[in-house]
């Protein structure tokens, strides 16, 4: 990277943007001037050569061409009195092939011969001769035309051998008009790229006052942890700074969100996880004062409270694992677990043994047809492990569960008491549960973990109640009735087309 690059990156870039346009400016508004320039240039020298072209037009008479050549027999001296300029304008000079050159008595003085003027004299059917620039015998400008001589006669101009006319103009007047445009155009030049520069720092000024807004935003929300910030956009705005300032805004909405649930769910957990270590703490307690003061607890107390600590270990460690699930489940979809194809009835399978062994006394009936979806196998066995676990709690002492999966629906049916109309729309809530199964053991996590997995794999979960009583959980996931050929499966196997 060169130097001034480096120096143009660390420039604001507002400064940049005045810059970039001041540069682009200057460079259309000199384009438009050169061009104008040449363009103008060229039409003055169209001027001259056609003023040159009807000059010698029809040929010059003889007694002008006596007139010039009748003391031209040698190269004539630039010094000699008959060659003095004359005070007219126009140049007139006959050229031989052999370098001779004879002037009219009305040149206004000499000009230089070159080899192409030559060349014209010894070629009396050059055509239309030669135009260039070139000097007089006095250096300056002279815009010249080398014709073939001739002269006019009654029967039209007839060429004259070995010789050639020389006419000229000077240029001063023309040299003089284009260095006045030069300079003109230069001044207009100097002003346009001032203005430009000037008119490109207020447009971008302009340009980057929303992205002023932001920054100031996002160094406010640094600085204050504060993200109930808001730029304001317009509705119908559809730029990129507008695009931006939504995504932030969504951001902001977003993190805010994300943190109030985050703030909601340490206050659930340090709620919930403050029941069973203050019974846990006043069994052992009772446990510690009893060794101290040699005062031995009744053995059914004593195996009392060792039961009441197992089972509130038993539920902090539940609780503790359901915190988990759900913190690796707020990571992003899927988290960082790997997603198979899983085949849905041997799930259930697997989690109809677990259930089986929770509540033996209950009769669990299933009806599975295959299907297979795309999740990650542990989390949905979990889910639906929670499933049967709340319709083995809720069912009574011999009850039945009904079990079913067609078409990607799964369906778990209990006959116990049902859940009110009031707490349905609170069943997939963290933490919460209904008033009349606070008495039984849970964390109240088992649904919301459900939820989550369902929505991670694409699918819905229901809960409401059954007809007849009870309660019915409905669980739809995409997928299809065989696997995809050539995709790895839960357990490892592919299976070929």
């Amino acid at each position: 990277m060169s130097r001034a690059s480096r120096r143009l990156r660390a420039l604001p870039i507002r400064s940049r943007l005045a810059l970039l346009v001041a540069a682009a400016v200057a460079f259309a508004v000199a384009a438009v001037s050169v061009t104008c320039w040449f363009i103008v240039r060229g039409k003055l020298y169209d001027e001259l050569d056609n003023d040159l072209r009807s000059t010698v037009r029809g040929g010059v008479p003889y007694a002008a061409i006596n007139e010039a050549t009748h003391p031209c027999t040698t190269t004539v001296d630039d010094t000699s009195d008959g060659f003095d300029p004359h005070p007219n304008s126009t140049y007139y000079q006959i050229v031989q092939s052999n370098g001779t050159v004879c002037l009219f008595p009305s040149s206004a003085g000499k000009v230089t011969v070159t080899s192409d003027d030559k060349d014209v004299a010894k070629s009396p059917t050059y055509g239309q001769g030669i135009l260039r620039n070139g000097t007089d015998n006095k250096g300056s400008s002279v815009r010249i035309l080398t014709v073939p001589l001739q002269v006019s006669a009654p029967g039209g101009p007839q060429a004259v051998q070995d010789a050639a006319l020389m006419v000229a103009v000077p240029l001063k007047n023309t040299d003089s008009t284009l260095n006045e445009l030069a300079l003109l155009l230069l001044l207009v030049s100097g002003i346009g790229a001032l203005g430009a520069g000037a008119a490109g720092l207020a447009v971008a000024r302009a340009g980057l006052r929303p992205v002023d807004r932001l920054a100031e935003a996002v160094e406010h929300v640094a600085r204050t942890e504060d993200l109930s910030i808001r730029i304001p956009v317009e509705d119908e705005s559809v730029d990129e700074v507008a695009r931006l300032s939504r995504s932030f805004n969504s951001m902001t909405s977003s993190l805010a969100s994300s943190r109030e649930l985050q703030q909601q769910l340490i206050a659930d957990a340090g709620h919930e996880l403050r029941t069973p270590l203050t019974s846990l703490r006043t069994n052992i307690d009772l446990l510690t004062r009893s060794e101290e003061t040699g005062r031995p607890i009744p053995p059914d107390d004593r195996k009392a409270l060792m039961a009441s600590v197992k089972a509130q270990m038993t539920e902090l460690s539940s609780l503790i694992g359901d915190l988990q699930e759900l913190s690796r489940s707020d990571s992003g979809p899927n988290g960082d677990k790997t997603v198979h194809v899983v085949a849905l009835e041997d799930t259930v399978e697997a989690a109809l043994r677990r259930a089986r062994l929770r509540g033996p006394e209950l009769t669990i009936t299933a009806d599975l047809q295959p299907w297979y979806v795309m999740a990650e196998p542990t989390a949905l066995e979990r889910a639906v492990v929670n499933i049967l676990d709340n319709a083995v709690k809720f069912s009574p002492e011999g009850g039945t569960i009904d079990v079913v999966l067609a078409d990607g629906v799964l369906t778990v049916r209990d006959h116990g008491p049902g859940i009110p109309a009031e707490d349905l729309p609170h069943v997939f809530d963290r933490f919460w549960r209904s008033p009349t199964a606070r008495a039984l053991p849970g964390s109240g996590l088992g649904l919301s973990i459900v939820a989550r997995t369902v929505e991670q794999a694409g699918g819905q979960v229901t809960l409401g109640r059954a007809d007849g009583g009870g309660t019915v959980a409905t669980v739809l996931l995409p997928g299809a009735p065989e696997p995809p050929p050539e995709l790895p499966t839960a357990s490892g196997a592919t299976r070929a087309e």
